[in-house]
């Protein structure tokens, strides 16, 4: 069964889940003096969180 507006749906989940990656408790996780490639830890985070809703978002809104 297809519903119409199931990109709708997908999309503010996806609009859940950011507000869930970028929100106090997960930050205050990755907020360490400590270095994964040479960045911190928290802005290694924030920036592969980022590229993960970029590519989920590219596959919700491209998908037919």
């Amino acid at each position: 069964m297809h519903r119409p507006n199931i990109k709708a749906q997908r999309l503010t989940a996806l609009f859940i889940l950011g507000a869930a990656l970028f929100n106090y408790p997960l930050l205050a996780l990755f907020n360490r003096p400590d270095w994964l490639f040479g960045v911190p830890v928290l802005y290694a985070y924030v920036f592969a969180a980022w590229l993960l809703l970029i590519a989920l978002l590219a596959l919700v809104i491209e998908k037919k």
